[in-house]
């Protein structure tokens, strides 16, 4: 029944910062906006995979740590954890953990998007179970 994930949904303080560090400094690709039937922006998409999204709602009232008011955090899938720490500095993102090899066999690098949600980068290693 179920074909994967359709899409993670945030709602969030500053869009145009949100859509800059998913698109620019992570690289996603945008994807399309949803809007209200007055024509007014409601949702704005970046997509992760082919079918796969994150939507950003317009509206966010302040910095809430994601643990304790929606997901506990965002995975995403790579291929090389390095690169991708050198990318978050590069780009005055942080880095609030890693590179590290995580116990579940992968290597894992931790950065926060600008409301303060967490996101683990990961990319498995061959015997990983997340290679399955």
């Amino acid at each position: 029944m179920i074909q994967g994930i359709a899409h993670m949904a945030y709602t969030v303080t500053d869009m145009e910062k949100t859509l800059d560090f998913y698109t620019r400094v992570l690289g996603l690709d945008y994807a399309f906006q949803v809007t209200k039937d007055d024509g007014s922006p409601w949702i704005e998409y970046v997509r992760a995979a082919p079918k796969q999204y994150i939507e950003f709602f317009y509206g966010g009232s302040g910095n809430v740590p994601a643990a304790s008011s929606g997901p506990h955090h965002l995975c995403l899938l790579i291929e090389d954890a390095e690169a991708a720490a050198e990318k978050l500095k590069q780009e005055n993102a942080p880095v609030t953990a890693g590179p590290k090899r995580g116990i579940g066999g992968n290597t894992q690098v931790w950065t926060e998007d600008p409301d303060g949600n967490k996101i683990e980068l990961l990319a498995p290693d061959s015997d990983s179970p997340h290679n399955q």
